[in-house]
């Protein structure tokens, strides 16, 4: 489990210019999300050696009314802090301390984490203990001066950090061969009825496993002797805290989950509808490559024809980018489908797991050549000469061409469309990648 660095702090102090210098420093390798939203709000981060999530909160904070500060943004602070391993406190050294700082401050000082306050926009190194020292005054130990801006302290400031993370643990693994499966979506959705539901039935061999990872139970549960390992975040089944409410606490559990899942089962709250925030969640579980499964609960509660067209269209309208999921309606109350379930898991981590032969992929890579598509700049014309699969959970196929950098997203998004109508990839995402063949080519072919 990848330990996790949250940005924390008010408005407008520069969090996300100080994700983006982080993301960019020397040897910090960053592979940034597609975002559902413009806001990507995690990053996947390596230094020295080190891998980390590097999380802005600030890109995941609500709508701000008149008032600058509100109790939404404390409670983003505090949920940040008890779900990070290491937090990044940033104040505007331009402005100095302000009621809004010293609200957060005395809500971080309530959690033992390693923390460093940051005192963000001192653009002059010459002059900037001038500005340090009213920053004392929060309590938090040595302000640490730094330009988000310019890069001026972050260097230094991510040695730190990275020898401040919890030493690497692999999580204990009882059955290797289990298939995990995350739970995941919004409050509320039905998430701890439905596992409880699962639980609950009778054909179902159960047994508990605390896993190293932070708070977490695994849940193994065996069915027609396949074992299935059931990933349980931190109050999933315990009664949740107060800040069970708050987008960033959800989407760090979800986020959790979905690393150590083969295949994520999203719950959607039928009776509200797909949400951008279960738009984000499947997204986040697209984006590491799990299989995905949409669990439409509370199904029964809808009244008629048209309600329930309104919950699909909310679907359609949100999934747009993964037609491919498959869906379930059920009711985790009464059991409605549930059974059904597995029969989902199974074939979405089968086509996860596939492996094509060169011969058909080729044979498909001549069926797209004979339609004639591609993408024309110029002179240059981009030419496919041949393709193979690289890896598998989630199938991954390289294309070797004459001009990767003539594949556009729209191109990308054709090519995996086609391939989809060819082979059965529902319920896993795919990876295409495009490199260059050498093969003595002249410029322009």
């Amino acid at each position: 489990m990848k330990p996790i660095v949250a940005v924390v702090g008010r408005p407008n102090v520069g969090k996300s210019t100080l994700v983006n210098r982080l993301a960019r420093t020397q040897d910090a390798i960053v592979h940034e999300s597609r975002g559902v939203t413009r806001d990507r709000s995690y990053h996947d981060a390596d230094w020295n050696g080190r891998d980390f999530i590097l999380v802005d909160t600030g890109g995941i904070e609500p709508l701000k009314s008149d008032d600058v500060f509100s109790a939404s943004i404390r409670d983003q602070a505090l949920a940040a802090a008890e779900e990070a391993d290491v937090v990044l406190f940033v104040v505007d050294g331009s402005v100095g301390v302000t009621e809004e700082d010293e609200s957060v401050a005395r809500m971080l000082k309530r959690v033992k984490k390693p923390l460093f306050l940051l005192v963000n926009k001192l653009d002059n190194p010459d002059r900037e203990q001038e500005r340090l020292w009213e920053f004392y005054s929060l309590g938090l130990g040595d302000p640490r001066p730094i330009s988000a801006h310019h890069g001026h302290g972050t260097g230094d400031l991510l040695d730190e950090v990275v020898a401040a993370l919890p030493d690497e643990q692999e999580d204990e693994e009882p059955y290797p061969e289990a298939l995990g499966v995350a739970i995941i979506g919004r409050p509320n959705a039905g998430k701890s009825s439905l596992f409880n539901k699962i639980l609950g039935s009778d054909r179902s061999i159960v047994s508990n496993v605390a896993g190293t990872t932070r708070d977490a139970i695994d849940t193994y549960v065996e069915r027609g002797g396949a074992r299935y390992r059931l990933v349980d975040t931190a109050g999933i089944r315990k009664k949740s805290t107060v800040y069970e409410n708050v987008e960033y606490y959800s989407m760090v559990r979800g986020l959790r989950a979905i690393d150590r899942a083969d295949v994520a089962l999203l719950v959607v709250d039928s009776s509200i509808g797909m949400t951008e925030q279960d738009q984000k969640v499947a997204n986040l579980a697209i984006e590491r490559g799990c299989a995905l499964v949409i669990l439409l609960n509370k199904w029964d509660l809808l009244a008629d024809d048209e309600a329930r067209a309104k919950v699909m269209e909310t679907v359609d309208r949100r999934m747009t980018l993964a037609p491919w999921a498959r869906y379930l309606r059920i009711s985790a109350l009464t059991g409605r489908s549930v059974e059904k379930i597995w029969d989902l898991v199974d074939k979405a981590a089968a086509t996860r797991a596939q492996k094509l032969t060169t011969s058909a992929l080729n044979k498909f890579l001549t069926e797209l050549r004979e339609f004639g598509h591609t993408v024309v700049d110029g002179k240059r014309r981009l030419r496919m000469h041949y393709v193979t699969q690289t890896g598998v959970n989630p199938p991954t196929f390289t294309f070797f061409v004459n001009h990767p950098d003539l594949v556009d997203p729209t191109y990308r998004r054709y090519i995996e469309n086609r391939m989809r109508e060819k082979f059965d990839f529902a319920g896993t995402p795919i990876r295409l990648k495009f490199q260059r063949k050498n093969d003595g080519q002249k410029a322009g072919e």
